[in-house]
């Protein structure tokens, strides 16, 4: 496709946007899906709380960095665009190669303040965190679980998220482990009980890979993003369909989710539409990515690609 929308097809593609993308879902993923995230040795050298060991993944580590002032102070107030730019600019001070961006599931003006939980989601606030080390495994990582202590501190001391409403899965023998069952069930469970107004949270420090997309063609690229459950081996990997399925298309509108995914690969996991990629071609606000299949979302929702009277509306609108 390689094109982005003007203003008029942006806005006739917001008009017939599917009701399924109803919610206010934000992204912000640790590299593009062309590329692989790192572990960071010590984090102290992001200045973070730290309360579970020295290592991290280098999202995680620098987001932390840039919404604490200190060690324990909130930060002043960024917008969408200084939050990524910094992480981008610490990740390249620390010579790690990968990009961090935002994805969302409608346009956002990033020159606006940057919120976990903004002002208009009063109601619950849950939160479902998920870090795997995959102890005792090949391509075993150290920093995942540090990712998940140093986040709920931070979700709950900053934004008052209550432990009642804080669910956990590490493979760290004291939490609910992270099988592909537990993980699916956590992120159905959140959807379900949240209602308009409600705030969610969703972390993953992880394993991310990229699979051929043998079974619906939808791919854009041919592959499938997808996550890496402690139990892979013999139960498989969590796709970016199953996410969608689950995480976008089950949320009430008026449900206010954002999401860190600390992976490799992770770019597109959510599948969602508008992305902003700073010091890049997108210069100052949110485009429909180059990389958005059109016909994979009508797909998704039961259409039949481009003979679906939604499907060809979205593709002559996006295509012309």
């Amino acid at each position: 496709m390689g094109r982005f929308l003007d203003n008029a097809k942006r806005q006739a593609f917001e008009e017939k946007k599917p009701q399924a993308l109803g919610a206010d879902i934000r992204m912000i993923s640790g590299c593009e899906d062309s590329q692989t995230s790192a572990d960071v040795s010590n984090v102290n050298s992001f200045k973070l709380p730290d309360p579970c060991g020295r290592a991290g993944g280098a999202c995680t580590s620098t987001l932390l960095n840039v919404l604490y002032k200190d060690n324990e102070t909130p930060a002043d107030e960024y917008s969408f665009i200084e939050v990524l730019d910094k992480m981008r600019q610490n990740l390249e001070d620390g010579e790690y190669s990968q990009k961090p961006q935002l994805t969302s599931s409608h346009p956002i003006d990033i020159s606006h303040k940057f919120d976990l939980v903004p002002p208009s989601a009063t109601g619950t606030r849950r939160a479902v965190l998920v870090g795997i080390n995959y102890v005792g495994q090949d391509g075993q990582l150290s920093g995942c679980h540090n990712d998940v202590g140093n986040m709920v501190n931070y979700i709950k001391n900053v934004h008052e998220f209550e432990d009642e409403n804080i669910t956990v899965l590490m493979d760290d023998e004291e939490h609910e482990p992270p099988t592909k069952e537990n993980m699916l069930a956590a992120y159905k469970k959140v959807v379900e009980e949240s209602s308009k107004g409600d705030a969610i949270f969703l972390h993953y420090s992880g394993h991310g890979t990229k699979i051929r997309d043998d079974d619906r063609g939808e791919e854009d690229d041919g592959y499938d993003e997808a996550l890496v459950p402690v139990d892979y081996e013999s139960n498989g990997l969590i796709l970016d369909d199953d996410l969608y399925d689950i995480v976008v298309k089950g949320l009430p509108e008026g449900v206010h989710v954002v999401c860190l995914m600390d992976c490799c690969h992770s770019g597109t996991v959510l599948d969602l539409p508008y992305v902003f990629k700073p010091n890049d071609e997108f210069g100052d606000k949110m485009e429909i990515s180059k990389d958005f299949d059109i016909n994979k979302l009508i797909k998704k929702l039961g259409g039949n690609s481009l003979t679906s009277k939604i499907g060809g509306f979205l593709m002559e609108q996006y295509l012309s």
